[in-house]
């Protein structure tokens, strides 16, 4: 049986990656595939349990360094549970948020060491990198008042903006480096226009027929 493919979708707060991740799905099971929808950090049992030590609390509440520790733990037991397992069956999977959002969140927007980040993501990511990366941009205060619009706000979407500024940089410098797996998509435009962008990039990356 063929490996299943992996799409992941990152991206500041408010960008919209939720809404165009459960509509990329819909779309996939509309042509008869098994599509696992999940998402970061969470998508496991154990991992579901680690996200609310993660949002819940106070903007300090963990150092950078313990942060991306925590991270790294839920997305091992993700990985082992739902990710790896799908994707042998031949599953789609399509992630709100992968390891780009360690990179960004706890790496530059947090000053977590580059190193370590990388050691983990080789370690306990390893090959199992997404096929396509979706990176959603738009302006950060637009998105921010999307995030605040919609609920009451995490620990992330709480930071000051120089720190939502730093994510922003570097999900398009992320894309800027790995042009082979990513494809930034300006989510301003309305959200049907947002998804056929969506919808053509993984028509074009992953040889996908309608």
């Amino acid at each position: 049986m063929a490996r299943g493919r992996f799409i992941s979708f990152e991206g500041g707060e408010g960008t919209g990656k939720s809404t165009q991740a459960r509509l990329l799905c819909e779309r996939l099971r509309g042509l008869g595939h098994e599509v696992v929808q999940t998402r970061e950090p969470g998508g496991s049992e154990g991992a579901e349990t680690l996200r609310g030590l993660l949002l819940e609390g106070e903007k300090d509440r963990w150092s950078p360094i313990s942060e991306t520790l925590l991270m790294y733990a839920a997305r091992r037991d993700h990985l082992e549970k739902v990710i790896a397992p799908a994707l042998e069956r031949g599953a789609w999977v399509v992630c709100d948020r992968f390891i780009d959002s360690t990179r960004a969140y706890q790496g530059a927007g947090g000053g977590a060491p580059e190193s370590l980040i990388a050691a983990l993501e080789r370690e306990i990511v390893g090959e199992r990198r997404p096929d396509l990366t979706l990176v959603l941009d738009l302006p950060i205060e637009a998105g921010l008042e999307r995030a605040v619009g919609r609920s009451m706000l995490d620990r992330f979407e709480a930071m000051d903006r120089d720190f939502h500024q730093r994510l922003r940089a570097a999900f398009l410098a992320i894309a800027d480096q790995e042009p082979a797996r990513c494809v930034v998509i300006d989510s301003s435009p309305p959200r049907e226009e947002v998804s056929a962008r969506i919808w053509q990039a993984v028509q074009d990356r992953l040889g996908l027929a309608a």
